[in-house]
């Protein structure tokens, strides 16, 4: 189990101008604390999380105060800073909606004061002019509505200004927008701007509708009326507009329908209007003056497509389609509206356009299930399964099932589910099993091939309507087809889902039909024994994907089966051992035990106790010839659902034991599951360990007598001791000379993560430390191991003495660290390419010993002693600038030779040893914490010219047309003359005859001859070995 971090929440404090802080201290007490002094006090702290304790106070200390404070200057001037502060807090800042709280239990002889204050400090946000801060207004006035009954009072005080202010908003926005065509960053900036005041026009429509009620305002001369034909106007010029983002137009398509509801009379004609809206049958004789003209471009024979489809979406939304309150032509527009979208479906292929289609169609589906609660029976019949629009509406199920995007796919499935329950709605009083509709979907679902993944969820849909029973009355094998489908890995997470759904659907009907609990062998047979089949002898694919996406699942809905699975594997464990290629009955059984542990549905001291499963028989699993039930047995150990449960004795033998026979693993996958889920045990060990130190600690000497024939803590303690020095000494033992690299891999791997898991603060309980069971034998074990061939080997051994670092040099004396610092320089000038790479990892493991300039750099540079006597400058910076100086000091020395003969470089002192480790030792040096930066300035400028100087001494060769290598030999005459222009390349840099002596073979000469020409180059090279 992980616990998370807690997020630390960040507030950000307010603070108020100095008038206002002037005005508090005029009226602050010294001597006691009132109101005045509590906004002074809270205003001084430069906390956030203290000013909301401190907001918090407000209420309280209010209501001691005497009614006829009321009527306090020092009241009024408060609620006028509070109102201030308000205005002034960002809406995201915790503070406000803390404020707001606090505000809303303002007893109510101080409300109409601070109606006033706040009313005066609303008045002035709304004389805000520039574009740019339309957005701070809009948020406030969001916020004032949200749950706040004092700023809800305020906005209806000002509800012709809020209004005014709306309308100026969306005009301004949108001029804005279009002078800004072009600059994409600050038009999306406006574009949310806009969708902003949107939204504010209809939650003001929405919240404050008693404002705008009854029939005074719809004089078409009134304010209100005006503005709300403004607003009208403005959202349906929104919606025809392609330019703008698509949320904006839906939003506008919302803000449409809804304020022509709230203008529209009789209202019971409001859905035959937006029926012939939708489909371009609007007569304008026949519609209201004011929405022919703020709504002209709506009334068209021929909308756009996506217009059509936000104004579907609006309809949806902010009509009401419960109790059947707009009666039959509300029910006729629910089907027009389905006719659009269904029409619609075809024509929008777009990406965004294809989700937002299929997101209205799940609103339509849930609209309809509502409606038809208290619809006619007319509607009834238009909505069944045999209708033309359910028949469309598979279609569309059918068509987009597969779709690319997730959430088409998704939204389908919701359709798929609602248009059942639409029928179901219809057929009320029959029954669901033997109806028509059904059993055609049923058997249309099952001709379909498995591979179309559609299939699954509509069939999980189908489980949950007419009950699993149902379905395999026509087919008993489907379990055992679906399970087949599982060794793709595409199909597995659907397939498992469907049988979840299966198998829970089949196990209540069980549960209901049958009072005793002999159901329980037959839902074994149907939906168990399959499992155990396929786990014995199935594919590896598949066996892994059952036991990932379907195991789990089965044992979560039926823990107790358990039982059942073990008791049959285990009848034939002996008979079918299984093989390298299958897992058995023996690997079923371990991947069962482990699936079962790792999801809390075993304890395995419990099923070993009572003889279910035995010692041997896991065993027999962790060293299984079959790769995965090794895995599986250990992971059985390993992995629990409690990260703090007790490894038991038995447990830590059985890990011996494995460890005994699987270091050697020649698959790395393998060699990886192996450490990750050691190191799972290793962090219960840890995690265990602190528990019991705990309990130790808080035990009492009574509790100790009583529990003495339980398992004492400090007794386990000492076994997870004996333990871990026990896997340490198998692991050092696994690391002799000639060992194979898988055995040294795994080694050195788990030995790591030993290190690491169990490296604790100082001061806290130590169940084992690594550095406690080393001596000089491991530390020159670990050295040996640098000298491996393969880098990996190399990595982990020098990984492993880094985090053993002070310990390895206090085992090792100076001689024996001054010969590895010889050692390292001797490698360092190796023609082997690996033995380079060894010199590089000692001479990084000796540059952190505090005590190398004496012990190995004294006799080979000099070194300045202000420099040793420097106690701020790291150890890791001083070896590491002198070991670099000494190989630069090789290097340059080696250069000069270079350039007499490269043929004398390649075979006694390549310089790409010496190049190797000072790029090595750089790698590990903190450069953004240097303190010899003069030093460092003068080495890094003799690096890069010496980096230049090898460059050009070697690039002949590296630079040449055959990079590959020289073979003098070739017979004809194109390689001929392709060898004398390498060769002429190259001679600038090579002072001997060898390379300008290379003849041409000839088929027909002499064999003296021959013998002859093939001995002088030999005489050179052997020559300029001599030197």
């Amino acid at each position: 189990m992980v616990l998370k971090k807690k997020k630390e929440i960040q507030v950000d404090a307010f603070f108020l101008d100095r008038q206002q802080l002037e005005k508090l201290q005029t009226f602050s007490k010294d001597e006691e604390q009132n109101l005045a002094s509590l906004l002074l006090h809270c205003a001084q702290l430069s906390n956030g999380i203290q000013q909301i304790q401190c907001i918090k106070q407000i209420i309280p200390l209010v209501k001691k105060m005497d009614q006829n404070s009321a009527c306090d200057p020092m009241v009024k001037a408060c609620l006028d800073i509070l109102g201030e502060t308000y205005f002034s807090l960002d809406v995201k800042n915790p503070l406000k909606k803390v404020l707001a709280s606090s505000l809303n239990s303002l007893p109510e002889e101080f409300m109409t004061l601070a109606v006033q204050s706040f009313v005066c400090c609303l008045r002035e946000e709304l004389k805000i002019r520039d574009v740019y801060l339309y957005r701070k207004v809009l948020d406030n006035l969001a916020s004032c509505m949200e749950d706040f009954s004092l700023g809800r009072a305020s906005i209806k005080n000002l509800f012709e200004e809020v209004l005014q202010f709306l309308q100026k908003s969306l005009f301004d926005i949108q001029e804005e927008n279009r002078k800004n065509n072009g600059n994409h960053i600050v038009q999306t900036q406006l574009m949310h701007d806009l969708l902003i005041a949107i939204k504010i026009s209809m939650m003001l429509v929405q919240k404050l509708q008693e404002n705008i009620q009854g029939s005074l305002w719809k004089h078409c001369e009134s304010f209100v009326w005006q503005s709300m034909c403004s607003l009208l106007k403005s959202s349906a010029n929104f919606l025809v507009d392609a330019t703008l983002l698509q949320t904006v137009q839906t939003t506008s398509g919302l803000a449409v329908i809804l304020f022509t509801k709230a203008m529209y009379e009789p209202v019971e004609e409001l859905p035959s209007m937006i029926s012939d809206l939708l489909l371009g049958s609007v007569k304008q004789a026949a519609m209201p003056v004011w929405f022919v003209s703020n709504c002209g471009t709506l009334c068209t024979e021929e909308l756009p497509d996506s217009v059509r489809l936000f104004l579907c979406h609006g309809a949806l939304a902010m009509l009401e389609w419960k109790d059947g309150s707009m009666g039959e032509k509300g029910e006729k527009l629910l089907l027009d509206i389905a006719s659009v979208l269904l029409s619609l479906s075809s024509e929008l292929k777009e990406s965004s356009m294809a989700t937002s289609l299929s997101r209205i169609l799940v609103i339509w589906t849930t609209s309809a299930l509502a409606t038809l609660v208290s619809g006619s029976p007319d509607l009834k019949i238009k909505l069944n399964g045999n209708s033309d629009v359910i028949g469309k509406l598979l279609e569309y199920i059918y068509t987009h099932w597969e779709h690319p995007l997730d959430a088409v796919r998704h939204q389908t499935k919701l359709i798929f589910r609602n248009l059942l329950q639409i029928h179901r709605s219809t057929i009320t009083g029959s029954n669901e099993k033997s109806d028509p509709f059904f059993a055609r979907l049923i058997k249309r679902l099952l001709s379909l091939e498995w591979h179309v993944k559609g299939k699954y969820a509509s069939l999980a849909c189908l489980v949950e309507c007419v009950g699993t029973e149902s379905i395999l009355q026509l087919d008993r094998t489907i379990p055992v087809q679906i399970l087949d489908v599982m060794n793709d890995q595409s199909l597995a997470p659907y397939a498992s889902d469907l049988l979840e759904t299966m198998f829970t659907n089949h196990k209540a009907h069980f549960a209901l039909s049958f009072q005793e609990s002999t159901w329980i062998d037959q839902w074994h047979d149907i939906w168990v024994s399959p499992l155990l089949l396929i786990l014995c002898e199935g594919n590896h694919d598949q066996t892994t994907y059952i036991i990932d996406y379907y195991l789990p699942k089965l044992l979560k809905c039926s823990p107790d089966s358990l039982n059942y699975m073990i008791r049959i594997l285990q009848v034939s464990a002996d008979a079918n051992l299984g093989s390298g290629s299958t897992r058995g009955a023996l690997g079923a059984l371990m991947a069962c035990l482990r699936t079962a542990r790792a999801h809390g549905h075993l304890e395995l001291a419990s099923i070993m106790g009572n003889g279910l499963v035995s010692t041997e028989c896991i065993k027999q699993g962790l060293v299984h010839q079959h790769n995965q039930v090794c895995i599986d047995a250990l992971g059985l150990l390993c992995e629990t659902h409690r990260s703090t449960e007790i490894v038991s004795m038995e447990e830590m033998q059985l890990i011996q034991f494995f460890i005994m026979y699987n270091l050697n693993s020649q698959s790395p996958s393998v060699r990886q599951q192996i450490v990750s889920l050691l190191r799972k045990l290793f962090c219960r060990i840890q995690e265990s360990s602190q528990v019991l130190y705990k309990l130790e600690q808080n035990k009492t000497k009574q509790e100790v007598l009583e529990n003495s024939t339980e398992r004492h803590p400090l007794g386990i303690l000492q076994q997870y001791k004996d333990f871990l020095s026990s896997v340490c000494d198998r692991l050092f033992e696994a690391l002799f000379p000639g060992s194979s690299h898988p055995t040294r891999f795994s080694a050195l791997t788990i030995l790591g993560s030993v290190a690491e898991i169990f490296s604790f603060p100082k001061g806290q309980a130590q169940v084992f430390q690594l550095d406690q069971v080393m001596d000089s034998t491991r530390i020159q074990t670990l050295i040996q191991c640098l000298a491996s061939t393969f880098e990996e080997v190399k990595v982990l051994a020098f990984g492993l003495l880094m985090k053993l670092c002070n310990v390895a040099f206090n085992l090792q004396d100076s001689a024996d660290l001054a010969l590895l610092f010889q050692a390292a320089m001797d490698l360092s000038t190796s023609t082997k390419p690996y033995d380079c790479v060894t010199a590089s990892y000692l001479l990084n493991f000796l540059i952190h010993h505090k005590g190398l300039q004496h012990i190995c750099l004294e006799k080979w540079v000099e070194h300045s002693p202000q420099i040793d006597e420097d106690t701020s400058v790291s150890t890791v910076e001083k070896n590491t600038l002198a070991v670099i100086k000494l190989l630069l000091v090789n290097v340059e020395e080696e250069i000069l030779q270079a350039r007499k003969s490269l043929l004398q470089a390649a075979a006694s002192f390549p310089m790409y040893g010496r190049v190797r480790c000072i790029t090595g030792a750089l790698q590990q040096l903190p450069f953004n914490n240097l303190t010899l930066v003069a030093e460092w300035k003068e080495m890094v400028t003799r690096l890069i010219l010496m980096s230049y100087k090898l460059s050009a001494v070697v690039s002949p060769v590296v630079q040449s047309s055959s990079p590959e290598g020289l073979i003098p030999m070739d017979s004809d005459s194109e390689s001929t003359g392709r060898l004398k222009m390498i060769l002429s390349e190259i001679q600038p840099q090579d002072t001997n005859d060898y390379f300008i002596q290379a003849k041409i073979l000839k088929e027909h000469c002499k064999v003296e001859s021959e013998k002859l020409d093939d001995q002088r180059p030999m005489e050179s090279i052997c020559s300029e070995i001599r030197g």
